[in-house]
């Protein structure tokens, strides 16, 4: 059992989401934040408490777990890297917390209904992630950013008269070829 002070859930941010119960007929509802997490930096979903923290636990925790295992595995691609834990609070009400770890190999799909969509938590939403964040998305998981990808102009061809001059307007001495790489302006 995991211990979490529950009455500190007062409302959803950026780290966990709360969900008043599974809906094993809208995963989407649910799945797009396991999305948001695993393509942010991770957080939990928590099921049995209700958007304005009410506790009311679940009819059948063992089901919905085995629900939702199966509803990761099947409608997200890849699967993100999940801990799925019981909670039982001093009333007897039994909650998942559903905790998706960071992941590695970003975007991170919901991947049903005919759509594949990425999505990234955004304050206290899981929302659709634009062309611009689902590229960021794609070189961090190449272990890539914008920063290090080969420039189309050559390097030969470029002064960098003005990066030279205040080098030396700064630090008194030259700007020097090997300074490029020490700098990570070349590799």
């Amino acid at each position: 059992m995991v211990q979490i002070d529950i009455k500190q859930l007062i409302g959803e941010t950026t780290e966990y989401d709360k969900k008043q119960m599974l809906e094993e007929r809208k995963p989407k509802s649910w799945l797009k934040s396991v999305s948001a997490f695993a393509n942010g930096d991770g957080g939990a979903l928590v099921f049995g408490i209700t958007d304005d923290g009410e506790v009311v636990g679940l009819k059948d925790a063992q089901h919905d777990s085995e629900v939702i295992s199966e509803q990761i595995k099947t409608k997200m691609d890849p699967v993100p890297d999940v801990n799925l834990k019981f909670h039982q609070t001093e009333d007897g009400k039994t909650l998942i917390l559903l905790f998706v770890k960071k992941g590695d190999e970003t975007p991170y799909f919901y991947n049903a209904d005919g759509s594949r969509i990425a999505y990234v938590r955004i304050g206290n939403e899981s929302v659709q992630a634009d062309s611009m964040t689902l590229k960021r998305l794609v070189l961090k998981g190449y272990k890539r950013s914008f920063d290090s990808l080969p420039s189309e102009y050559k390097f030969d061809r470029m002064a960098f008269t003005k990066l030279k001059s205040i080098c030396y307007q700064r630090t008194h001495t030259d700007f020097l070829d090997s300074d490029y790489e020490s700098w990570g302006l070349t590799d």
